[in-house]
């Protein structure tokens, strides 16, 4: 892990709060196939298969917030920006896209 990062986990409620302030950018770790069957609007789609840490946009100012379907995927993306020398904070959904349905969080469906 670089100097001053890390990786922490946040509840629906408070990406629903950062979103709504425009402060976060989301990143979505599943497949395309999940994405396009139900997403949280305006996340990015960077698929744990294929991802690329150099395909996070930029984000200064804002916080990295990284989502799968259930929490374990965006582990692993996680680790992988890390290891590619990210130097910030990331934040993981806890409970992934399931969680943020059931808490009452927007999704758009297709």
């Amino acid at each position: 892990m670089s100097e001053g990062s890390s990786v922490d986990f946040i509840d629906p409620e408070t990406l629903r709060t950062w979103m709504a302030a425009e402060e976060a950018v989301v990143i979505d770790v599943r497949e395309a196939h999940e994405h396009q069957a139900a997403h949280i609007e305006g996340s990015t789609l960077i698929p744990l298969s294929t991802f690329d840490p150099s395909a996070i946009p930029a984000h200064e100012g804002k916080k990295l917030v990284i989502h799968c379907a259930s929490g374990v995927r965006c582990g692993m993306a996680s680790q992988q920006l890390l290891a590619s020398g990210y130097n910030g904070q990331i934040h993981r959904l806890a409970g992934g896209i399931e969680a943020w349905y059931h808490a009452g969080g927007p999704i758009v469906q297709r």
